[in-house]
């Protein structure tokens, strides 16, 4: 028996990080002590106080059962408590909000609920690759739209043909940006809002990174634009904000019938968060605020110390106000990719290539700063003893 697999996976390159895990256990299996700096996985552990609100709920029987597809009431309206909070934005509970299994998820099953094939998405290049996946699998056409450094790594919205803008479905945004580390100011979102509504383009904020900030840098929301509400959905996560990656809960809030639409598809292909872990996302978002200005402050003392190694070595980079991510600039004579691949192999440390996340991250790799300080210097020592 002969089995072919849908043509679209043929369409998807290799996702990025379970090629670059690939690689690393290639290295580690010749012995080398490898550190990665490659997938942003905080080091941080989640607070004490919200694992103990997870191990209240989980010896609650009820909490054993299929949770609401929605996400509960109780975590949904934490959700906009926090948006009310942090914002000062209102959202209706009952249908301007939808929990998540993680943003990830939110994000490629929103696709699936507004993209039909042959539409146009507009991804930002360099850009989250899930952006793409969920385009390719819902039969949608990507149109990259590149992020320049000298635009500040903001996509020139103006540059996009009439014709692209006309039949685009879709326009996807993400800041503070990964991988970049950029960030946005609220003008940025005014004019995305008004572009969107003008050629009649949904509107997708990925949020995920809106928390982990420094140097008194506070990021908005698309919603505090006028209009928002009309074309826009914003997408955040407790993976970063609190330290939470593996916990897999996130949610979505914006125009009901986007929010609705979207939960239509989970409604198909999932089941829900857990709902201890939903009691428990409801603590940390009522109650982390001092934990998350702590890990944050170490976060800053990370980058300062990575920024500074880099540039020692003659790498260009510039100390981001948000993310904990460093897009730096590779050296003359290297692709992103071979220079990825010669700190790995030579240095045993793992970075990203920025041409991993499209084209436009060509000539630059991403650093994850993840790891504790002493880490960062030895891989950072490693780096300068290739000499580069």
């Amino acid at each position: 028996m002969q089995i072919n697999l849908a043509k679209r996976l043929a369409k998807l390159p290799p996702y990025l990080f379970a090629e670059l895990d690939r690689l690393k256990k290639e290295v580690q299996a010749r012995g080398v002590d490898v550190i990665s700096l490659g997938i942003g996985d905080p080091d941080l552990p989640t607070p004490d106080y919200i694992v103990a609100a997870l191990k209240r709920s989980a010896e609650n029987p009820v909490n054993h059962r299929y949770p609401d597809y929605e996400g509960l009431e109780s975590f949904r309206t934490a959700a906009v408590r926090w948006y009310k909070r942090r914002f000062g934005i209102d959202f209706d509970q009952g249908s301007e909000v939808c929990a998540l299994i993680g943003s990830k998820e939110g994000i490629a099953n929103f696709s699936t609920a507004v993209v039909d094939p042959d539409d146009i998405v507009l991804i930002p290049s360099p850009g989250y690759p899930v952006y793409f996946s969920g385009c390719t699998f819902s039969g949608g056409e990507a149109y990259f739209v590149p992020l320049k450094k000298q635009n500040g790594f903001l996509p020139d919205l103006g540059s996009i043909p009439g014709e692209v803008a006309k039949r685009a479905k879709l326009l996807w945004v993400n800041y503070p940006n990964n991988p970049t580390g950029a960030v946005a100011d609220l003008s940025f979102f005014k004019t995305a809002v008004e572009f969107c509504l003008k050629n009649n383009i949904i509107l997708a904020h990925d949020a995920a990174y809106s928390e982990v900030a420094y140097d008194g840098y506070r990021a908005p929301s698309v919603f505090e634009v006028e209009g928002a509400r009309e074309c826009a959905v914003e997408f955040h996560s407790l993976s970063k904000t609190f330290s939470m990656t593996g916990w897999r809960v996130g949610f979505v809030v914006g125009n009901a019938t986007l929010v609705s639409g979207l939960g239509k598809v989970k409604t198909n292909v999932d089941s829900g968060v857990f709902q201890g872990i939903q009691e428990a996302a409801i603590t940390a978002l009522e109650s982390g605020e001092q934990t998350l200005q702590e890990y944050c402050r170490i976060y800053k003392e990370r980058r300062d110390v990575m920024v500074a190694a880099l540039r020692g070595l003659g790498l260009a980079c510039d100390p981001p106000k948000a993310t904990f991510y460093i897009w730096a600039e590779v050296p003359k004579g290297y692709t992103a990719a071979s220079f990825s691949e010669r700190v790995l192999k030579e240095a045993g440390v793992v970075v990203t290539p920025g041409s991993g996340f499209g084209s436009g991250g060509e000539g630059y790799v991403r650093l994850s700063i993840t790891l504790a300080t002493g880490r960062l210097k030895e891989a950072a020592e490693r780096i300068k003893a290739l000499k580069l």
